[in-house]
């Protein structure tokens, strides 16, 4: 009988060899599946996070005049407070113009999808040609848009029109509070009191100050710059007066012109957007006024008073005090020979409050918790998912530093009122420092 033995093991060796061969062959074909699959997911989560560029015009700047129409947009934002649409984009609208639009949409590429718009004029107009729209948007099915633009015709061709990108997609909340200051215009170079009441708020809280800039005198511009650079001032380009004919005044009966002081209304509510996802609370209020807690020693702590107690509250309304400027500050304590040279007021210097005239109109301004409110004006909230509250006035007001009010009023007969001087060992020398950063102090002071 015969015995393979010596074939068998070379079987069996042959079979193992092979056995190996194929197993890490299914090793290696997994690992390269594998990090196949691993390179295209991240290429592919790449492309989500990248926004897809339309192939169309889009605008970098403040105002973009509106194609085919006497109206301008400013900004997009998303906002679905409002049923039944996604985006507000803030515009400029002539008033005897208006007409049905559509919004159009950049989706993923594609810059064809439409939706009729909504548009809503504000009613403080103060009688101008001009006044700031609203235009609410719904995002068409199956769109995730980047940039968004307003057509008189649905089957317009978009390649014939400018888009806006849309912001607060996702934004984070990154302030307690930002100051909106409306806008800048002229040659107004009131450097001393600018930089005081800049430092001011940095004291009392503030973290962010934006402000419309269409023009300034020459220090002021170097001091917003220095400020800028620094990152508690955000400067927003504001030519509005390459668009429209403008005016100084509110009411176009003694006035005339296009559009209310400089367009205030307009960069308020844009404003109003460009802090709502990143901000808690907004104060409106003009570049020579501060609103001063009189109870507390900043804005955080009071408005952890008063936030409890107003839960519903989203307009919260300071009652403006006016200090006349030609009224000073007997012993000269604060006229400090470092600040002579640089131009404007030195509000430490003036301590004299006027009572206000209460039987007429008094104008108030405001802190805001920004989701709350939908469209404001300069002195109070038109439209507002919140309730209102107005704050009494030993509690807080406005200190503002400037021409009297009631010029009728003798000396004797104002309050004094030094709430200003609780804070002059921090607040005088970082105004030193700040206008020393910007160039603005004497040679000699800065050595």
């Amino acid at each position: 009988m015969k015995t393979w033995t010596g074939s068998t093991n070379w079987r069996w060796k042959r079979d193992f060899i092979v056995l190996i061969f194929t197993g890490l062959m299914v090793l290696l074909f997994y690992s390269m599946t594998t990090e196949n699959m691993r390179t295209i997911r991240n290429l592919v989560s790449k492309l989500q996070e990248e926004p897809v560029l339309c192939p169309v015009a889009i605008s970098e700047e403040s105002i973009t005049p509106l194609r085919n129409t006497k109206h301008y947009l400013v900004s997009a934002f998303m906002d679905q407070r409002v049923k039944g649409f996604d985006i507000r984009i803030i515009g400029i609208f002539k008033r005897d113009s208006i007409h049905p639009l559509h919004c159009s949409f950049c989706c993923g590429g594609v810059c064809n999808k439409t939706s009729p718009a909504n548009i809503l004029p504000h009613s403080d107009n103060f009688g101008f040609p001009y006044t700031a729209t609203d235009i609410l948007c719904q995002i068409p099915e199956n769109c995730d848009p980047s940039y968004v633009t307003v057509l008189t015709q649905p089957s317009s061709n978009v390649s014939d029109h400018v888009f806006i990108p849309i912001r607060n997609k996702k934004e984070e909340m990154r302030f307690n509070f930002t100051v909106c200051i409306s806008s800048l215009f002229g040659d107004y170079n009131n450097v001393l009191q600018f930089a005081q009441t800049l430092e001011m708020y940095k004291l009392l809280g503030v973290n962010r100050v934006v402000i419309y800039n269409t023009s300034c005198g020459p220090e002021l511009e170097r001091l917003l710059q220095s400020y800028s650079q620094e990152g508690f001032v955000e400067m927003v380009p504001w030519p509005i007066d390459r668009y429209l004919k403008l005016t100084r005044g509110w009411r176009f009966s003694e006035h005339g012109g296009d559009l209310q002081y400089f367009g205030q209304i307009v960069t308020l509510n844009e404003c109003l957007y460009r802090s709502m996802e990143r901000s808690h609370y907004v104060l409106l209020n003009d570049i020579d006024e501060i609103i001063m807690p009189y109870k507390h020693d900043n804005l955080v702590s009071l408005m952890n008073t008063l936030e409890p107690q107003h839960s519903n509250v989203g307009e919260f309304l300071i009652e403006n005090h006016i200090f006349p400027k030609k009224h000073f500050e007997p012993s000269g304590r604060f006229h400090l020979p470092q600040w002579e040279k640089v131009p404007g007021i030195n509000i430490l210097e003036h301590i004299y409050r006027e009572d206000p005239q209460r039987g007429v109109y008094h104008p108030h301004k405001m802190i805001v918790k920004p989701k709350l409110i939908e469209q404001t004006s300069v002195h109070e909230v038109l439209r507002k998912f919140g309730e209102r509250y107005k704050v009494p006035l030993e509690v807080c007001r406005i200190i503002h530093v400037r021409v009297a009010l009631r010029g009728n009023l003798k000396l004797e007969e104002l309050n004094e009122d030094k709430r200003l001087w609780d804070f002059q060992d921090k607040l005088i020398p970082n105004v030193d420092k700040a206008l020393k950063r910007a160039g603005l102090l004497p040679a000699e002071e800065q050595n």
